[in-house]
């Protein structure tokens, strides 16, 4: 049971969460306001949403009926019984309350009693709970309706880079925006990969991610939009902020982004699983190059 526990945890997801706190963690740093304790609860408390997210779309996915014999993807816990629809909606209330608590004490030791920020910042991790649990469960998930890619961006491009830099600093700026793009689009490539891989199965479930509204070849198309969005902000941001040839370092990152876009381009959809796992470690190491191109 425990390693069915872990498999829906889906652990191969987190790199690219974690990603998002890095970028912010290191723009942190290159602004001289890096604190480890801070960044510490950032990723636990990253880890709790990505696990929640996973286990909520386990569990929807396997109500609506998007898992099933026939998907291509990787076998899921409650589509085979190997954990109960019951069981996996009490595991969803349990890392619900976990992010929760987590992210109290994260705003807690990054803004003390300045009540203002605590709330704010408190109302959008409650929005991230719900943006987690949303995608699939419920009467009218988003994620059925095609607005997975907008999420994606949102919290994992905008609140979980320009969020956690906030944290570090209690400051933004427009420029920030960039790094933000980048992490969004490479994690919507992620989630790109997942619905191409998907494409058949999410049409006969009555889900129209972005794939099924504009098919196979223009999902590639749309691939290679997000890969080129995320490398040409992140030169955007170097323009604006460069300093040092260092920070050319994420440029060792973009072949492996290639390698990923003629993948998807050339392998059938049954293929493509694999190639998740590929992207979000190739951001992963983009992130490492940036940021380390930041603090050298």
């Amino acid at each position: 049971m425990t390693r069915a526990w872990i498999h829906a945890f889906r652990l191969r997801t987190l790199p690219l969460a974690l990603a998002c706190i890095g970028m912010g963690g290191f723009l942190a740093a290159a602004a001289g306001k890096f604190n480890p304790v801070l960044f510490g609860l950032c990723c636990l408390t990253t880890i709790f949403l990505q696990v929640l997210s996973n286990l909520a779309n386990d569990y929807g996915d396997s109500m609506h009926g998007a898992d099933h014999e026939g998907r291509k993807g990787p076998t899921r816990a409650v589509q085979s019984g190997i954990i109960s629809a019951s069981q996996m909606r009490n595991a969803v209330i349990l890392f619900a309350v976990l992010s929760l608590g987590c992210g109290l004490l994260l705003l807690w030791v990054s803004f003390g009693t300045h009540w203002d920020k605590l709330i704010l910042f408190l109302g959008l991790g409650m929005l991230s709970i719900v943006a987690a649990i949303g995608y699939t469960v419920g009467k009218k998930p988003y994620g059925y309706l095609g607005l997975g890619d907008v999420s994606v961006l949102i919290f994992f491009g905008f609140v979980g880079v320009l969020g956690s830099y906030y944290l570090f600093t209690h400051t933004l700026t427009p420029k920030e925006i960039l790094p933000a793009l980048s992490c969004g689009f490479f994690s919507i490539a992620v989630l790109n990969i997942n619905n191409i891989r998907d494409i058949d199965s999410d049409r006969q479930a009555g889900k129209f991610s972005i794939p099924v509204r504009i098919g196979k070849a223009n999902a590639v198309r749309y691939h290679w939009f997000l890969l080129s969005g995320g490398i040409l902000s992140a030169c955007g941001y170097l323009v604006l902020q460069y300093r040092s040839p260092w920070q050319w370092l994420f440029i060792l990152s973009v072949p492996l982004l290639i390698k990923n876009g003629i993948s998807v381009n050339n392998r059938p959809s049954e293929e493509l699983d694999p190639f998740l796992k590929q992207m979000a470690l190739s951001t992963l190491l983009f992130v490492l190059l940036f940021g380390l191109g930041l603090i050298l």
